[in-house]
Formats: C-alpha cells, structure tokens, sequence
C-alpha cells in the first residue's frame, strides 16, 4: 500500500516593505491549506534583491504573522545565505546543456524585441573571449499543464515565458531558479501563492525537469487590487495590515478566497474555525477589490 506524502507548505514573503492585504490573502491561504491537512507549515524570506530590500522589512513581516497567529515550523530559511545551493544547480544546467550565457543589455534587447521576450541572440553560444553578463534558461516550446484546484486544469506554452534569467547581470539570482530550488530542498509538497505567479509555474516546472525534482500541487489565490485595478504591492503605495485590526484583516481574507466567515470576531477562534471549514476549491480565481 502506497503512504501519502507528508504535507509540507510554504509562505515566502519579500522584504520589500511590510505586509499588506495582498500578501496576507496569500499567507492566509497557505496556512489554511497546511494546517487543515496537519501539514507544515514553512517561512522561507526571499531576500535576493538587495536594491528592492528595505531594512527591518523582513522582521516585521515575521512579528506581524505572529501577531496574526499565523506561526510556522522550524527556523525561517533566508535565501541570501543558500547562493551555494543555486550555483550548484546553475552548474548542473549548464552541463545538461539547458543553461547558457548571455552578453545583451537590456537596452539592446529593447531595441530587437518586439514582444518582450528573449530573441535567442546568444542561444547558438557565445564568440570566443567573450564572458556572459547574464545565464539563461534553454526553455523548450511545449505546453506544461498542470492542475490547480483553485484555477482549474491549467497549460502554459514555453513560447509565452521565452530564455528567462537565471542569474542577472548584476550577480543577483533570478526569482526563478532560487525558487525551484529552496522548494526542493525544503521537500514542499504543496505550494499555494498568488495569481500572479500562475504563468511563472510553467517555468518552475521546466526547470524542476531538467534538474529532475518532483513538482509540487499548485494553488493559485485571488490577488486584491486596488481603485484603480492595480495588484497591491509596495510600488501602488498598499497599506500595511494591522494587528490590531486582526479580526477586520482575517475576515476580508476570508472572503476574498471564498470561505464562510466565523460568527465570532476573537482572531484565535477565527483561525481555529476557518482550519476546520477551510476548502480550497472554493477559492476560485477572480481578483478583485476587497468587499466590507
């Protein structure tokens, strides 16, 4: 008899700046998901972009998920301290032929791109002396599907993401890669994360082939947008949560995935109540404005 694979989950915020609604529908849902299946639950910070970073950001995330009752298991893994581990896979896809290196700036990509994409300049390799700026991924044309509970059966052709980064010029590692490979190494089984990324699963899971790794379930939630349409994120000014307006904050998250809402507004017992009733293929994928 085949025995299931433990549950394991995962939140990986960045330190961007503090939470908002955006993320914590996300984190929400991510704890849910694991909690009502006894799973873990994982905090991994993506903190690979130092230019974006702002600082005190990532330990006020982490205070503000506790404050909401949202604690993880084991020590939170910060990728700036694993750059051995995404060489070690750079190395690897380079000597499976699906990693090459790339001289274009991006000025000069602008100027021959017409859809954005990568136009395969430096695919055929590179004139001899000349030392990459970046390394890209070999990625094929076909079709990856998969099946999200929360979007439905899902396809995305290779020819929609094109050769994307996989280490930028600038020495910073590409979202990517590290992300495939921190998802591997911490064994999560299960990811759920924003609407955004939908498209992005397509490239994980082409690189998780050609490093040979397990695909995890995708899950993808309704993103919050704002007046004016725009996803909630630090560059559309979103404002922080508040901990001391948890049970307003958890009962608008509740909504926006599609879940029934406690009668009582004490934040413990919400949490408790939403685990026990959670059912992730109601979430369904429409993003939208919060509702009061």
């Amino acid at each position: 008899m085949m025995t299931q694979q433990p549950y394991v989950g995962r939140f990986a915020p960045s330190p961007t700046g503090r939470l908002h609604m955006g993320s914590m529908v996300a984190a929400l849902a991510s704890w849910l998901d694991a909690r009502s299946r006894n799973g873990v639950w994982l905090l991994r910070m993506e903190d690979l972009d130092p230019p974006r970073e702002v600082p005190g950001a990532a330990d006020d995330i982490l205070r503000t998920l506790e404050a909401f009752g949202l604690t993880w298991d084991g020590e939170v893994v910060y990728q700036s301290q694993r750059h051995a581990l995404y060489d070690e896979a750079l190395e690897e896809l380079k000597l499976e032929g699906r990693a090459f290196g790339c001289i274009c700036t991006r000025k000069e990509l602008a100027s021959v791109s017409m859809n954005g994409l990568y136009p395969g300049t430096c695919k055929a390799g590179l004139s001899e002396g000349k030392i990459p700026r970046s390394w890209r991924f070999d990625m094929p044309k076909e079709v990856q599907s998969w099946l999200d509970v929360a979007q439905g059966p899902s396809a995305v052709s290779g020819d929609v993401l094109g050769d994307f980064v996989l280490k930028r010029a600038d020495g910073h590692w590409a979202y990517h890669l590290a992300v495939v490979v921190d998802d591997a190494a911490q064994g999560v089984t299960h990811v759920v994360r924003g609407e955004d990324l939908w498209t992005a699963t397509a490239a994980h899971m082409a690189i998780q082939q050609a490093l040979n790794l397990s695909t995890p379930e995708y899950v993808h939630v309704p993103l919050v947008t704002n007046e004016q349409g725009q996803k909630l994120s630090k560059q559309t000014r979103a404002q922080p949560v508040s901990p001391s307006d948890a049970a307003h904050v958890l009962t608008s998250a509740l909504r926006v995935l599609g879940q029934s809402v406690p009668v009582l507004d004490e934040p413990k017992i919400m949490l408790q109540e939403a685990t026990a009733s959670w059912d992730v293929s109601k979430i369904g994928g429409k993003s939208g404005q919060l509702t009061s």
